[in-house]
């Protein structure tokens, strides 16, 4: 093992998470739902404190770790999150309610995120999160800087992609969405951006401007 995977893996063994999302976190993996890292949870929940985040968007339910983290890190906050997915939701909720969290801070709306997302009011989130369908990112993040007010952020989940992004001899789709998406942010004057390696990458991006 390398010392930059040792580092990782020091980063993610570092992070101690509740029992709530570790039972979310296991249901995910019987389910074979992939869930973001526990440091990747650990720096959502970071910039959702930083921000005093009251309204988040998610795109992509899960079985509900993402949304235990950001509200961990936004405790007042309320959480509208979207998924094609039913079942999901429903799993969702019930891990929200064994956290204690009131039924009235989380809003789960079940349809596809492209149909959902533009009937959202704009400006109007203070964090909005991605972890969907990675072939539809750009359209998501170009939602998602809609939705956000100035100095709210977007986050996005797995933004180097099983680590092919990085590799200039992977060229599939995907791929070359997320490396778009990269490199048109990087030189953007409406927003602040930084990319993490955290989990499996999450990109940040502060809207400075409309």
């Amino acid at each position: 093992m390398s010392d930059k995977e040792l580092n990782w893996k020091f980063v993610e063994d570092l992070v101690v998470e509740s029992p709530e999302i570790v039972s979310a976190r296991q249901h995910s993996l019987e389910q074979g739902i992939e869930a973001i890292s526990p440091a990747t949870g650990a720096q959502i929940a970071v910039v959702a404190a930083a921000t005093a985040a009251t309204n988040i968007v998610e795109i992509g339910t899960g079985l509900g770790v993402s949304g235990l983290w950001l509200l961990k890190g936004a405790p007042e906050a309320v959480l509208t999150s979207i998924d094609s997915e039913l079942d999901y939701q429903q799993t969702a909720r019930r891990a929200f309610a064994e956290a204690g969290i009131p039924a009235a801070r989380t809003r789960l709306i079940t349809g596809r995120a492209r149909d959902v997302l533009p009937r959202m009011n704009e400006g109007s989130y203070d964090i909005v999160f991605i972890d969907a369908d990675p072939q539809s990112v750009i359209e998501y993040v170009e939602h998602g800087l809609r939705l956000a007010r100035v100095g709210g952020t977007v986050l996005v989940a797995h933004a180097l992609w099983r680590d092919r992004v990085a590799d200039p001899a992977q060229r599939d789709d995907t791929v070359a969405d997320f490396r778009t998406l990269l490199s048109e942010i990087a030189g953007s004057p409406a927003v602040i951006s930084a990319l993490s390696p955290v989990g499996d990458g999450l990109l940040q991006l502060t809207k400075v401007a409309d």
